[in-house]
């Protein structure tokens, strides 16, 4: 297996010093995802930038959930979906709609499984979703903008969830009571 660093303010790239600072400030800590990141400074400041747009989406801090958690689950993210199962903790995002999403059984409103559905067609449809499932999205609810804001959302997750795959970043101590497995491995 190749080997992917995880920098600090020490060992990261020049471009990336920033960053680590900013995301310590941010975090609190450094997370591993973006330990990993600063070894490319376009990579790891395309990820902070995409991820401060999209918490400026229209979309509920619910949705937002749905979004970054239906993706996660999907690509099958060991280090995002504990996560941002934090993060929407943190949110005060009910943890029935989390559970849902790490377990892949539905959701609680009608309007948040349209949501994860039209995700879920835009991604193994690879932006190819047919008029009548758009129709359907924007029938329950949503808008124009909401189409263009999961692809901002799904942007930001194909950052984190492939370098994850790659660096097999470990899960944050402080995620770890949130570790996941897909629900056909733990099964």
């Amino acid at each position: 297996m190749i080997e992917f660093a995880k920098h600090d303010e020490t060992t990261a790239p020049e471009g990336s010093k920033p960053l680590i600072e900013k995301s310590k400030a941010a975090f609190g800590r450094l997370p591993g995802l973006h330990a990993v990141l600063a070894e490319s400074p376009a990579a790891y400041e395309g990820y902070q930038v995409l991820h401060a747009l999209f918490l400026q989406t229209s979309f509920t801090d619910e949705e937002k959930t749905v979004v970054w958690q239906t993706i996660n689950v999907e690509n099958r993210c060991h280090y995002c979906v504990p996560a941002h199962t934090g993060i929407a903790k943190a949110m005060k995002v009910d943890d029935a709609i989390s559970q849902a999403l790490r377990d892949e059984t539905p959701l609680p409103t009608p309007k948040l499984e349209a949501l994860r559905t039209f995700i879920l067609q835009v991604m193994r449809g690879r932006g190819d979703v047919p008029e009548a499932d758009l129709k359907a999205f924007l029938g329950a609810g949503f808008t124009r903008q909401n189409v263009l804001e999961v692809i901002l959302g799904l942007s930001q997750k194909i950052i984190s969830n492939y370098t994850n795959r790659f660096a097999q970043t470990p899960v944050d101590p402080v995620m770890q009571k949130f570790a996941w497995e897909p629900a056909d491995k733990a099964a």
